[in-house]
């Protein structure tokens, strides 16, 4: 049994540890500078009054951050969020999915 315990511990480290980078702390305030280009769709404040496109406030940061990382790096297509989320660096995506989920919907 103590082995099994042993196993599981390793396991639980090692999923932290590859999982914990995709889901780091993101800068709010950065967030709210790069956002500018956002707006124009998704409302300054991440209410779209548009039906076609998404409000991103108060999203959960975790969603928000999947989802801008699926569009840049291919695992989800669209033709106007593809092009826009292909030169966000990771800190970018972090930064953005903070600042949209801290906003009230």
């Amino acid at each position: 049994m103590a082995r099994y315990s042993h196993l599981l511990a390793i396991s639980v480290l090692t999923l932290a540890l590859v999982w914990l980078p995709a889901f780091a702390d993101g800068d709010a305030a950065a967030g709210k500078l790069k956002s500018v280009t956002c707006a124009g769709c998704h409302g300054r404040e991440g209410v779209s009054t548009n039906p076609m496109w998404p409000s991103l406030a108060g999203q959960k940061e975790q969603y928000l951050a999947k989802q801008m990382r699926d569009f840049r790096d291919g695992n989800r297509h669209n033709p106007v969020m593809s092009p826009m989320a292909k030169g966000l660096s990771d800190q970018d995506i972090e930064n953005l999915a903070a600042y949209y989920s801290s906003l009230k919907p």
